[in-house]
Order: structure tokens, then sequence, then C-alpha cells
């Protein structure tokens, strides 16, 4: 039976299934084992591309230390599927979950699209002020 939680992410899926002492004699409850998959999205930039259709790309992601409690940079390397040779050494890829596609590659590469880096300014609408200097610097112009 699959169930959605409204506290796990949309990849996120819960699974009930029968336990391995669910007999048909047993309350169907108590038979039950609750399991959590989460699909694994990694995100991370492309740091060598020598190998023909794998990419290693390295993941970067903040852990907290155990006794000082201050976030460090974890970094790990993991080998991804590039089948068209399309990634250079650093683009930035996503790494999503897949079949084992050889003994180190578990991972398939997709492109994540560019950030927008537009300023802030340019994605507010105009203000009224600004709007009416415009429209009659406009008038004035199309008069002369």
């Amino acid at each position: 039976m699959l169930l959605g939680s409204s506290f796990a992410s949309p990849f996120t899926q819960l699974h009930l299934s029968p336990g391995p002492n669910a007999g048909s004699t047993a309350r169907p409850a108590a038979g039950l084992v609750l399991r959590i998959e989460a699909a694994k999205q990694l995100t991370g930039r492309v740091v060598t591309t020598k190998a023909n259709k794998t990419v290693g790309v390295e993941v970067a992601r903040l852990k907290q230390h155990p006794k000082y409690h201050r976030r460090e940079k974890i970094k790990k390397k993991y080998q991804a599927h590039d089948p068209n040779n399309q990634f250079k050494v650093g683009d930035f890829v996503e790494l999503v979950r897949s079949r084992p596609i050889s003994k180190t590659k578990h991972f398939l590469a997709v492109p994540v699209p560019p950030r927008d880096t537009r300023r802030k300014a340019q994605l507010l609408p105009p203000l009224e002020s600004q709007s009416g200097d415009d429209s009659a610097a406009a008038e004035e112009t199309a008069a002369a």
C-alpha cells in the first residue's frame, strides 16, 4: 500500500508491506512494516571527464561537527553516467539515482538549468513616480 505524507518531500514515498512474520492468524496491523524510500538527488560540479561516457562529480554538503557543533563542508566524489559526453569540467549537474551501470556508477548526470542572475530591481515593477517621469519624457521626445 502506498501512502503520502505531508512532512515528506514530493519524492518520498511511504510503503506499507506485510512483514516476514505476517501470517493468516496474525492481526493485520501487527504484520505491517513501515519502509521509507526517498529519492536520492544530489547536485554537484563536474571535476573530471577523462573517461568515456563518465563524469566525476564533486558534491559538497554541510555536516555538523559532533563535539564542537560547527558546520563543516564535506565533499564527496561520485561517478555518473554521461551518455553523450556533453559535460565539461566546471559544469553544474544533478545526479539522479539509476540502476547500477558499472561497479562505481549508480547515478545519471542531468544538466541543471542556469540560475537567473537578474537584479532584484529588474524583477520588481517600476514605481509610479518613475513610470510617470518616463512617460512625460517620452511625450516630450515625441512632440519634438
